[in-house]
């Protein structure tokens, strides 16, 4: 049988160190399976710009690939500084909501603007305030309508336009912001495969989206991302309304005590396993390798650890975009995952059990691929459906070969752990559809003669089709 491909899917976050073409196409070629835009900082006339050319490269590279849209979600940040400001520990320091304001008691106290003017109602003394990246740590002690004082407890220098984290507090910002809005249009237009949602505290976020992207005719998937406690607190509701869960261990690992991290990504995991929804896991996979070549024993066993955990995708930010190693850090994600997926091809667990009458037909057909060592399981999908139904059950050495007549399908299904696109226009005959997709994949070489062929499809009964698995040996 040819090699295996390997199962954890590779996400790879665009910028300066990838966007020329040919480091796309070497990307593609290298293993990526979604391209990820982050939309914080990015301009529309750039994002038109450089959807068209991943697409372009997926051409040259043989090898369509997904488009992930990252857009920015509620955010507060400092204003701008024309010199850093050294903060000391013990110093008062004030964070003002209202520009120009007069400080309170005329006293010389340090200060920087912030873009969000209610956060002096949503704040309460006492509170933590943690500015970039956590690096910086403030305690609140009192506020009025226009400032907020805080004594530094971790010092720090302070330059423009800093994230703030507040660790515990409810921020009322809206989920899905004018900015948003107007860069999921662009991204609707240039027909992006997924739009990411930062900062998912409820369910309600996520609806929202899908009602933005259902009046604007888009079928991009949903991609919620947790990031604070609210998110963790109504974990359960936002995995069943997303389409996909990203676990964003940065905000989060600030937002949360850091002995919980672990804890609440195998509580995701765990959790998108037992639903069927694809989970990500990001940030931080390979940090180290944004200027070393190698990466750390550490960053080794993390990878490991999320592919043990069977999450579908492991997602490199930093990595790619700034990094002095981009092309190598896809290369030794690939590496570790290919040699986890092997040891646990060793172990053949039990299936999930679901209690959808549909997914306990796809786990009869991964009961039964379980039983031949040189299974393939074969699904003929239109929307991607039946192949994510099979692999939400995870096949432990079975691949899913995944038969579409749509691209946009074969982009959505680069996100789904063991499920490997193919492209078969048009569908027509189930028979004969099964015969031209068993010809085109010996022909490409992915299954070979003496192969067993586990086969999800429907067949005509009368007046309908129904359900229905095949075993046949390949010829």
């Amino acid at each position: 049988m040819p090699a295996t491909n390997r199962r954890t899917k590779i996400i790879a976050t665009l910028g300066p160190a990838t966007e020329s073409e040919e480091m796309l196409v070497k990307l593609i070629q290298g293993g990526v399976d979604v391209v990820r835009l982050n939309m914080a900082h990015a301009k529309h006339d750039w994002t038109r710009m450089i959807i068209r050319r991943i697409r372009a490269a997926s051409k040259t590279a043989g090898r369509e690939v997904a488009v992930m849209m990252d857009i920015k979600g509620p955010e507060i940040r400092t204003g701008d500084l024309e010199v850093p400001i050294e903060l000391k520990p013990g110093e008062i320091f004030d964070f003002t909501v209202k520009p120009g304001a007069g400080r309170s008691g005329g006293e010389e106290i340090r200060s920087v603007d912030v873009n969000y003017r209610d956060l002096v109602n949503d704040i309460k003394v006492g509170d933590t305030v943690l500015v970039d990246s956590g690096l910086i740590r403030l305690e609140v002690l009192s506020k009025d309508d226009a400032h907020i004082r805080c004594r530094v407890l971790t010092p720090g220098s302070l330059t423009s336009r800093r994230h703030i984290n507040l660790p515990g507090v409810k921020v009322n910002l809206p989920s899905f912001t004018a900015k948003d809005r107007a860069d999921t249009l662009v991204g609707i237009a240039e027909g992006v495969d997924f739009i990411a949602l930062s900062f998912v505290r409820e369910a309600s976020d996520v609806e929202l989206l899908r009602l933005f992207l259902k009046e604007n005719k888009s079928r991009a998937r949903i991609v919620a991302k947790i990031e604070d406690q609210s998110a963790i607190d109504n974990l359960d509701d936002i995995i069943r309304a997303t389409d996909v869960l990203m676990v964003a261990r940065g905000d989060l690992g600030i937002e949360v005590p850091l002995r919980e991290l672990p804890v609440i990504q195998r509580r995701a995991v765990r959790t998108c396993l037992a639903i069927g929804r694809p989970v990500i896991i990001a940030t931080h996979m390979l940090e180290s390798m944004i200027s070393q070549p190698m990466p750390s024993r550490a960053e080794i066993t993390d990878v490991a650890n999320a592919v043990y955990e069977q999450a579908d995708c492991v997602m490199l930010s930093g990595e790619t975009t700034i990094g002095k190693y981009p092309l190598e850090c896809v290369a030794i994600l690939d590496s570790i995952a290919r040699r986890i997926e092997e040891e646990q091809a060793t172990d053949i667990p039990e299936p999930a059990v679901f209690i959808q009458e549909r997914m306990k037909v796809f786990r009869a057909a991964v009961v039964l691929a379980n039983e031949f060592p040189r299974s393939l399981i074969l699904v003929f999908t239109r929307h991607g459906t039946n192949a994510a139904g099979i692999a939400a059950h995870r096949p432990p050495r079975a691949p899913i070969l995944a038969v579409t007549d749509s691209v946009e399908t074969l982009r959505h299904l680069r996100m789904v752990r063991s499920v490997e696109p193919y492209l078969l226009q048009e569908f027509g005959d189930p028979e004969a559809t099964i015969e031209r997709a068993t010809a085109s994949l010996l022909k490409q070489g992915r299954i070979a003669p003496g192969d067993k062929l586990v086969i999800v499809s429907d067949v005509q009964a009368k007046d309908r089709r129904i359900d229905s698995i095949q075993l046949r040996s390949v010829e």
